[in-house]
């Protein structure tokens, strides 16, 4: 599974101060889609499926992104990216 896209503009925005439960929603949303693709049980995919849909609501209405002008598709990115890699506890799923 390929992850985000890795180039960035030179000066655009890092999360670094990003808010820890943004950090988390988006981190939930890529172990989420994790598991999806490889539940096998029906009744699993859909808690998961809602999940997926449940998590941008979090993160794209989150008043971080009111505190980052002009700055916010660069600024999401780099969220992301910083939170593609899955944790050592996934990982050791």
């Amino acid at each position: 599974m390929a992850g985000p896209p890795t180039c960035r503009p030179s000066g655009t925005a890092r999360p670094v101060g990003s808010p820890d439960d943004l950090l988390e929603a988006q981190r939930d949303w890529y172990a989420a889609y994790r598991q999806l693709a490889q539940e096998e049980n029906p009744s699993r995919t859909t808690v998961l499926r809602r999940t997926l849909q449940r998590l941008p609501v979090r993160t794209t209405t989150h008043p971080y992104w009111a505190t980052v002008p002009g700055r916010a598709p660069a600024a999401r990115m780099a969220l992301k990216q910083q939170t593609w890699e899955p944790t050592v506890e996934e990982a050791r799923r």
